[in-house]
This record gives C-alpha cells, structure tokens and sequence, in this order.
C-alpha cells in the first residue's frame, strides 16, 4: 500500500469518496430487500445495535463522560432529525426506484442553504439562491406532483432529506462545543433507543438470509461513514462534493440489475438539473472563499509594505 501513501491528497481523497459511494448505493440495495417483508423501524434497531456493537470500544473508553454534552438539547434535536432522514428516507428506497429515491435525496445542497441562513445567520448571493431555486425546479420534475405518476414517497425521500440537512447544520453546531466522541455516541445510541418500542411492535422473525442483510446493513454503513470520514480528511470539500453524485450512477445500476428498474425520463432530466444546481453552488462557494482568501493577502502585503 505503499503506493497509496504516495499519492496526492486530493487523489486519496476522491478513492474514498468513490468506495463511499458504492457502499451507501450497496446499503440502499439491502435495505430495500429487506423492506419488502420487515419494517423499517425493525431494520433500523437493528442496524442501530450492529453499529453501537462496533464503536463500542470508542463509547466504553470515556463511558459516561462520552454522554456529557454542552448542548444536550441541540443533541437531542439532532437525533430528532437524523430520525427523520432515516424513517422518510429509507421508506423511499425502499418503496421507489433506487435511482428515483438517490436522485430526490440529493435536494439535501439545498435544505443546508436554507437552514445555514436560518439558523447559522449564513449570508446567501443571488447566485446560490437562484441555484437553490432551480434545483427545486428539478426535485418537482422528478415528483411529478399533480400527475399519475406522483408518488407519496417521493415526497418522503424529500423530507428525508431536509432532515439530513438539519443533522448537518446541528453537527457544525455541535463541533464547536461538544468533542467528536460525544456526538458520535448521542447520534448511535439515540436512534437506537427510540426505534426499541416500535421496532418490537412491528417485529416479525427473521430468516437466515435476512439476519445475514441484516448484518451486512450495520458492517456496510459502519464501513461507509469510516470511508466518507477518511475522504473528506484528505480531499478538499469543495471537490469531494462535486463528485459525490456518482451514488446515482450505482443506484441506478443496482435498481436495474436486482429490481430491473430503470429511470424514466422525467427522474433522468430532474436529476441533471439538481446536479447542475449543486454542483454551480459548490462551486461559487469555492470562488468566494478564493476571493477572501485573495483580498486577505492583498491587505497583508500592503501592511508590510512602507
């Protein structure tokens, strides 16, 4: 391996990033064959308990002042909304299309936006709200609301993904006071403790092909976060999160392989916008931020200057 270390930062940042995303379209796929017999809140607890079992060391080693927080209200608040993404969120995948459900969860660029300039006091240009604008556009194409093709769950995709949002805007909350070990242990053990009632109330034995999913969903969404933590620690944000539409690519490849589904028309144009959308905002973020960045040395030159 040798000759990974070797390799620029940004590039080991993109070979992360790229088995992220093949494993979260992979935990999609499970997910989506288990739900066509268990429940979702089923398949969450459990998933939840296989993922508690193997950070277990990181949450024992500081136990219990892994659970003292700052902010528990805003820790609680999270776990409500991560409760969100997940429930709305996999309901849809496993209810849609892979692709069709990948494809509206991406509007998540556009809920962080929102939610930035609501909550963190973020000031949003012209440009970033016109693309937060079109990229809606592109979420109503692939809805289809007012058509026969218009379907509940994806408007439940939709609200997963404002609800992943909001986790998001809560973690830049929460780093600021509270250390990665404490979020870490509030994210796993809440979902975990709020899908036990339901998750026994609608519990229906599993047979041995799905306790093997079962246990595939906790190691593959363990192994996936691992990977976009290490991908995100050597690339640049900006970059990383241009190429991160690839999940749609192995979403698509996965419904149309094991589901024999493939995206109409509408999903394939709705996608492209929302991409589009994204990927401009990514990008006249970086310019801005090349901007201060120029202006800053611009003033530091001129100070020293006689």
């Amino acid at each position: 391996m040798n000759w990974f270390h070797r390799l620029p930062d940004n590039l080991k940042g993109i070979a992360f990033l790229m088995l992220a995303s093949i494993v979260f379209a992979l935990m999609a796929l499970l997910i989506k064959l288990l739900g066509q017999r268990l429940h979702i809140t089923q398949i969450l607890l459990l998933r939840q308990i296989g993922m508690v079992i193997m950070i277990a060391p990181a949450i024992l080693r500081n136990f219990p002042g892994s659970l003292r927080s700052e902010r528990p209200g805003l820790q609680l608040t999270r776990v409500a909304c991560a409760l969100v993404a997940m429930l709305c969120g996999f309901t849809a995948v496993i209810h849609l299309p892979l692709a069709d459900a990948t494809a509206i969860f991406f509007a998540k660029s556009f809920f962080v936006t929102i939610f930035a300039v609501l909550f963190l006091a973020e000031t949003v240009g012209l440009y970033r709200w016109s693309a937060v604008l079109v990229g809606f556009i592109g979420v109503l194409i692939m809805l289809q609301p007012g058509t026969d093709n218009f379907s509940i769950y994806g408007l439940l995709s939709l609200i997963g993904a404002a609800g992943a949002a909001g986790v998001m805007i809560l973690l830049r909350l929460l780093s600021q006071s509270d250390s990665a070990e404490t979020i870490m242990t509030y994210g796993s053990l809440g979902v975990g403790v709020v899908m036990i009632l339901p998750g026994i109330y609608f519990w229906q034995t599993p047979d041995a092909d799905e306790w093997l999913l079962l246990i595939a969903v906790a190691v593959v969404s363990y192994f996936g976060q691992k990977c976009n933590i290490f991908a995100y620690k050597h690339g640049e944000a900006s970059l990383l999160a241009s190429l991160d539409y690839v999940r749609l690519l192995w979403a698509t490849l996965f419904g149309y392989l094991v589901f024999d589904q493939f995206p109409g028309g509408a999903t394939w144009l709705g996608a492209g916008i929302v991409i589009a959308a994204a990927v401009f905002m990514i990008y006249r973020e970086t310019r801005r931020k090349l901007d201060w960045v120029a202006v800053a040395r611009s003033e530091d030159e001129n100070s020293i200057r006689p």
